[in-house]
C-alpha cells in the first residue's frame, strides 16, 4: 500500500483528504495499473470525479493529432453522444481556454458567461450552470482537458480545483503510456509480420509454415499443460524458429559457425542469435536453439539428451518432424498418417515420449490441429 500514498502526493493530495475520498482515489490508482482498456478506465474516472466533486456531469476531452483542436473521449449524461463527434479548437470555449492557458478555470455562472461555448449544450440538451476545468499535462506535454459540470452543493472551491488537477495527472500518465503500449503493440505486431514475410520468401516450401508450426506447437503446449508464459514462449518459437534461413548467405552473421557443421544445420544457432537481446522473446530463444536436439541426445547443436532439452524444444523438434511431411507434398489424409507412423517410430529415440503421446492424443481426436 505505500506506493498509493506516494502517488497521491505526487499529485499534490496530501493533506486534509478526508476517508472516502482517499479511498477513492486510492480505488482510480488500482484500476490504471489492471486494465488496458482506456474508454472503460476513462469512464470510471469520469464518475468518480463526478461522485467526489458532488457534479452532475463530466468529460474529458483529448488534443487532436494536429495539435489545433479538443475532441470528447468521455462525456457522461444521456445524450452525450451527440457531442463526441464534435471539436473545439484551442482557445475557444472554457475547455479551449484552460488548454490554451494550461491553468485551471472555475465558471460560477456559465449561462452569463460569454467564453461558455453553447453548441455543446444546444447539441446534448444538458443545461451547463457551472464548471471546473483543467489541464491534463505530462511532463509539459498537453493531453487534453478534464471538466465537472454543475455542482450540486454550492461552488467550486479551490479544495475541488486541487482534487481535479491530481485526478488529471493521473489521467494524463494513464493515456500517454497506453498509447505509448499501443504503439508499441502496433510496432512489434508489424515486425512479426515482416519476419514471417522473411521468413515464407527463404524457401519456397516455406509458404504457411511458420503459422502452421506455432498452431501445432501451442496445441501440444496447452495438452501438455505448460504456463501462460511458456504458451506464448511457444508461440513465438514456432513462428520464428527457421528465422536464420534468411541469413545464411550473410557471412557476417553466419561467422564463427561456418565450417563447424553444414550450412543447413547452422539455422537454429543463427535464428537464436538473431533474437538474443529482444526481452519479449528470450524465453522462445532456447526452444529455437534446441529444436533439432534429439529425446536420445543424437541432435544438435549441443547433443542434448532428455530432459536436458528445453519442453519448449522438445514441442518445437516434434512440430518440426511433421511439418517437414506436409512440406514434403503430401495433403489432406496422407499427411495425418505418415505424421502418426513417424512419431510412433520416432518417440523415445528421435522424440520425447510424452510430447509423442500428447501429439497422437490429439490426432486420434479427429481434431485438424495444424
Amino acid at each position: 500500500m505505500a506506493e498509493k500514498p506516494t502517488l497521491l502526493a505526487a499529485a499534490g493530495l496530501q493533506g486534509d483528504m478526508d476517508v472516502g475520498t482517499a479511498l477513492e482515489l486510492f480505488n482510480v490508482a488500482g484500476q490504471m495499473t489492471s486494465t488496458m482498456d482506456l474508454d472503460f478506465l476513462l469512464e470510471q474516472i469520469g464518475r468518480t470525479a463526478e461522485q467526489l466533486l458532488d457534479s452532475e456531469a463530466s468529460s474529458i476531452m483529448l488534443v487532436t493529432d494536429d495539435g489545433a483542436s479538443l475532441y470528447f473521449k468521455i462525456a457522461s449524461g444521456e445524450k452525450a453522444q451527440a457531442i463526441k463527434t464534435m471539436t473545439l479548437p484551442i482557445g475557444q470555449g472554457i475547455a479551449g481556454s484552460v488548454a490554451q492557458s494550461r491553468k485551471p478555470l472555475v465558471i460560477a455562472d456559465a449561462q452569463s458567461d460569454d467564453r461558455v461555448s453553447r453548441k455543446f449544450d444546444e447539441a446534448s440538451g444538458f443545461k451547463t450552470r457551472s464548471i471546473l476545468c483543467v489541464p491534463m499535462l505530462y511532463r509539459g506535454d498537453l493531453v487534453g482537458v478534464v471538466e465537472v459540470l454543475n455542482k450540486r452543493s454550492g461552488a467550486y472551491t479551490p479544495q475541488d480545483t486541487t482534487l481535479l488537477s491530481g485526478l488529471a495527472s493521473f489521467v494524463s500518465v494513464v493515456i500517454t503510456n497506453t498509447k505509448i503500449i499501443m504503439e508499441q503493440k502496433n510496432f512489434f505486431s508489424r515486425m512479426m509480420e515482416l519476419l514471417i514475410g522473411f521468413i515464407e520468401a527463404s524457401k519456397p516450401s516455406f509458404e504457411g509454415h511458420p503459422a502452421r508450426s506455432a498452431r501445432l506447437a501451442c496445441a501440444l503446449g496447452r495438452a501438455l499443460g505448460v504456463s501462460d508464459y511458456e504458451y506464448r514462449m511457444l508461440y513465438y518459437a514456432g513462428v520464428l524458429h527457421d528465422l536464420g534461413y534468411v541469413a545464411l548467405k550473410n557471412s557476417e552473421v553466419v561467422g564463427d559457425l561456418r565450417g563447424v557443421q553444414a550450412l543447413e544445420g547452422m539455422h537454429p544457432e543463427i535464428s537464436a542469435r538473431m533474437l538474443e537481446g529482444i526481452k519479449i522473446l528470450e524465453g522462445a530463444v532456447p526452444m529455437i536453439r534446441h529444436h533439432h536436439e534429439r529425446w536420445d541426445g543424437t541432435g544438435y547443436p549441443s547433443r542434448l539428451q532428455g530432459a536436458e532439452i528445453p519442453l519448449g524444444a522438445r514441442i518445437l523438434g516434434l512440430v518440426e518432424s511433421v511439418e517437414e511431411i506436409k512440406i514434403g507434398g503430401l495433403d489432406g489424409d496422407a499427411v495425418y498418417q505418415k505424421a502418426r507412423q513417424l512419431v510412433q517410430e520416432g518417440s523415445g529415440s528421435r522424440f520425447d515420449p510424452q510430447v509423442a503421446a500428447s501429439f497422437l492424443d490429439l490426432l486420434s481426436k479427429g481434431e485438424r490441429i495444424w
